[in-house]
């Protein structure tokens, strides 16, 4: 880790973080959690910050109305506008969507339960999670019974909706998995989370702008422009976040970028073999499909070198600025901190002696 100059004693000795002790500000806020300037965040305040979080990592679904996706195995021949309202949207053709609300719901969870922590009492981060879950599992449930009751009473409806619940899980899974890393983990577990939740911020966030993908005109062209970027942005910012002072962050940022490399592709692979219903009818075809779309998908120079290149420039800047800012913070101390050496000139100026021979 980076040396700091000027930094005082009792920065040094945070015990909330001891492996970014030496970080500026870091100590500062944790001696405000002992003293009077701050209170401590209650354990039911986390649990409500770890279910806001999770309401909006739901949000591009609950403002685009709640309505489950057409079915093929649907019991009845209803309209679209009466099929249930539902929390999440169980389709094959919406795999990437269930994992995007779910994960990048948890990203929102660690990034506010790291932030506060210094004025977290204990088990805050754990109260987070657990606010995170009961929304979040809530709405696996809800979904998957108002699935079940409109679902046709057979084999291959219970086999569609026993894979729906897989994937859902495992998002959720990944998604406490990713929040517990962004929020207790140090930096270099943290920039690891944070890459996981940057591969499907793009779907997140087009939910938001594009709900309707397919019925979108040239006006929508800054916005797909900004979807197809957003990964790799965030990826290369969390790098310059991390930063590179210690062996570990090295791996993180070098995790970092083959999470980049290999979300994306993995995410087109699932998607394409489970929105083919020929497919679906044949388990071994439908695995060939998804590993060879897999393998182009991640040896096509156009498609992964792009990002990277992004990723790494994005970093560099930010590193660049980063070390320019902790520069001009430690010169700024350096003139104003009791005890410092003044420079030259002002010494000269107080009058403390004759101007120096020579």
């Amino acid at each position: 880790m980076e040396p700091y100059e000027n930094v005082p004693a009792t920065e040094a000795t945070d015990t909330t973080e001891a492996t970014e002790a030496t970080e500026p500000g870091r100590g500062r806020a944790a001696s405000d959690r002992g003293g009077t300037a701050s209170r401590p965040v209650r354990w039911w305040l986390c649990l409500l910050v770890g279910a806001a979080a999770a309401v909006v990592g739901l949000l591009p679904w609950l403002v685009g109305g709640m309505r489950l996706p057409l079915q093929n195995l649907w019991a009845t021949d209803d309209l679209p506008d009466a099929y249930p309202l539902v929390l999440l949207p169980f389709s094959q053709y919406f795999l990437s969507t269930i994992a995007a609300l779910l994960i990048v719901g948890a990203a929102f969870a660690g990034i506010a339960a790291r932030a506060t922590r210094p004025l977290q009492r204990r088990f805050g981060v754990a109260w987070v999670l657990v606010g995170l879950l009961v929304v979040q599992v809530t709405a696996i449930v809800q979904t998957t019974v108002a699935v079940r009751d409109g679902l046709q009473d057979r084999f291959e409806s219970d086999l569609y909706l026993a894979a729906l619940v897989a994937v859902a899980v495992l998002a959720n899974l990944i998604g406490a998995f990713v929040m517990i890393l962004i929020a207790a983990a140090p930096r270099a577990g943290a920039v690891i989370g944070l890459a996981i939740a940057a591969v499907p911020s793009s779907t997140w966030l087009g939910g938001l702008l594009i709900p309707e993908p397919a019925f979108a005109g040239p006006e929508a062209g800054p916005a797909l422009f900004v979807l197809r970027w957003l990964p790799a942005v965030l990826v290369g910012a969390a790098i310059a976040w991390g930063g590179l002072g210690t062996v570990g962050r090295v791996i993180a940022a070098a995790v970092a970028l083959v999470v980049l490399w290999i979300g994306p592709a993995l995410i087109t692979a699932v998607t394409y073999a489970a929105g083919s219903r020929v497919l679906l009818r044949e388990p071994e075809g439908l695995l060939d499909a998804a590993l060879g779309v897999f393998r182009s998908a991640v040896t096509m120079p156009e498609l992964v070198v792009p990002p990277l290149v992004v990723a790494v420039v994005v970093a560099a800047a930010g590193l660049v600025l980063r070390r320019l800012v902790r520069r001009g913070r430690r010169e700024g101390r350096s003139g104003t901190e009791p005890g410092a050496t003044p420079p030259y000139d002002e010494a000269a100026a107080s009058g403390s002696g004759s101007a120096p021979a020579g």
